[in-house]
């Protein structure tokens, strides 16, 4: 049945082969059922005010994850793994659901909507949804390549990077190695010689040195090398009085925030604070509008992206084509619909899957092994309760996870200013606005008229102008609006 239904031999492939290729995957991406709650639940930025339910995420992420990736593996056939997307996630925390805060807030002043009627992240889920449901019909419409060619290939690279640097910047704050002061907004901690920076090192040293002898799992093995450094300093800081009493010790993340797992299995997190709770509705407010377009490009942008440099590596293209992409790119959406149903942020492709397929996966028996892993994961809750509640043993996985998405840099076209400027301004209004969001309207206004005054208006498309027009009203309208 598998050879009937996947053409293993066709592809040059075996059933251990793309078992130990699924395994593979699933090993280099899990981080994400950690970082995917931290991220979510607001722990991460310290916002746990606005984020959702830390368990409930957890299972919403590993239930998008199986679905979406399922879809790919039976439908479209590819060795590709989905999953909630980083930069999308901290978008959906870090600037649209704050954004939805506010708006609630100006709507209940004004008398127009009931205070605890609806929570900001139930708007965003919202929103994520609409998103998904573009996705899907042009997907299935064919309109996806028109979409693609109105941003150029610089400008898609850029976001990447600036959003890679964005995340690494996020993970040396959890880390406790870059703070903020009201004197300088960041700068060097005078406390490196505290135990969060120690663990942060242990995890980062495992997970660079494994990672660069291309071992799969490295992320995963330097999050529990951290995490197990962690325990150990945990059990031992007490009984030295002298060293718990230091301020760089007590003040410590690792002494006020870390929680040992007192078991490693356990049932599944109850899905119920997140499941259907999104609100189709109120996402549909003119000052969401914007969002919804951004979170359908990152997704657009990323699953092209993935399934196009996966392809290529696994010898899948056909003739300068890409068969099944409509079946792969309505498996994204897909999966982004239902994440939004059970709970979480943007479902995408993942380049990780590139790790399985250098185990030999070619086909989507690859995808099923990883989609029945992540079936298996949220019955080890109280371990992921535990890496989650502690940032520096995630924050490794963030400056790696962030060097790869800086390689895009690479792509952009750095010899033609009218494409380079643009490209710089996304970049840097990403890390310096502190917001994915500004960061992106900042580059998509700057492009057309730069490009226009270069004398190269012609390669812009039609749709570049009308998308920078939107954010400029954004901006000065919407953002002011909601603050």
């Amino acid at each position: 049945m598998l050879e009937r239904w996947f053409r293993l031999r066709e592809n040059g492939t075996n059933v251990p082969t793309e078992l130990l290729a699924g395994l593979t995957t699933f090993l280099t991406m899990a981080y994400i059922i950690v970082l995917q709650p931290m991220v979510l639940s607001g722990r991460l930025m310290g916002r746990e005010d606005i984020g959702m339910d830390f368990g409930a995420v957890m299972s919403a992420t590993c239930l998008a994850a199986a679905v979406g990736t399922i879809i790919m593996g039976l439908w479209a056939k590819y060795p590709i793994a989905l999953a909630p997307g980083m930069g999308e996630n901290f978008l959906f925390i870090g600037s649209l659901v704050p954004a939805a805060a506010v708006w609630i807030q100006n709507e209940v002043a004004a008398g127009r909507l009931q205070a605890g009627s609806v929570q900001p992240w139930q708007i965003a889920l919202g929103v994520i949804f609409h998103s998904g449901i573009l996705f899907l019909g042009l997907s299935l419409l064919g309109v996806r390549e028109k979409l693609l060619e109105a941003v150029s290939p610089s400008m898609r690279n850029a976001i990447a990077a600036g959003i890679g640097l964005f995340i690494a910047l996020l993970g040396l704050q959890g880390a406790s190695i870059i703070v903020g002061t009201p004197e300088q907004i960041v700068k060097l901690s005078p406390r490196l010689a505290g135990p969060d920076v120690l663990v942060f090192f242990v995890g980062f040293l495992v997970t660079a040195g494994l990672y660069a002898r291309r071992i799969p799992g490295s992320i995963v093995l330097g999050i529990l090398a951290a995490a197990a450094t962690a325990w150990i300093f945990r059990a031992v800081i007490p009984a030295v009085p002298q060293l718990a009493d230091l301020p760089a010790v007590s003040q410590s993340k690792l002494m006020t925030q870390f929680a040992p797992a007192e078991a490693v299995i356990s049932g599944p997190p109850s899905l119920i604070p997140t499941l259907g709770k999104m609100d189709l509705r109120l996402s549909l407010a003119l000052p969401f509008l914007p969002y919804i377009l951004i979170f359908l490009f990152m997704d657009l942008f990323d699953t092209l992206g993935t399934l196009v440099g996966v392809s290529e590596q696994a010898g899948l293209i056909r003739e300068g084509r890409l068969p099944r992409a409509k079946q792969a790119l309505a498996a994204d959406a897909f999966g982004t619909v239902f994440g939004a149903a059970v709970g979480t942020s943007t479902v995408t492709s993942f380049i990780e899957s590139a790790a399985g397929v250098e185990q030999g996966g070619r086909t989507g028996l690859t995808a099923l092994t990883a989609a029945v892993l992540f079936l298996l994961a949220p019955f080890f809750g109280p371990l992921v309760r535990m890496l989650g509640s502690y940032p520096p043993l995630t924050g490794a996985a963030l400056l790696v996870v962030g060097s790869m998405m800086l390689r895009n840099v690479l792509k952009i076209e750095w010899n033609n200013p009218a494409e380079a400027l643009p490209a710089f301004v996304t970049m840097v209004g990403i890390v310096f606005s502190y917001s994915i969001a500004d960061g992106l309207a900042l580059g998509f206004i700057c492009y057309p008229p730069v490009k226009l005054l270069a004398g190269q208006g012609r390669q812009v498309r039609p749709l570049m102008y009308g998308l920078a027009a939107v954010l400029v009203v954004y901006l000065l309208a919407v953002k002011s609006y909601t603050g």
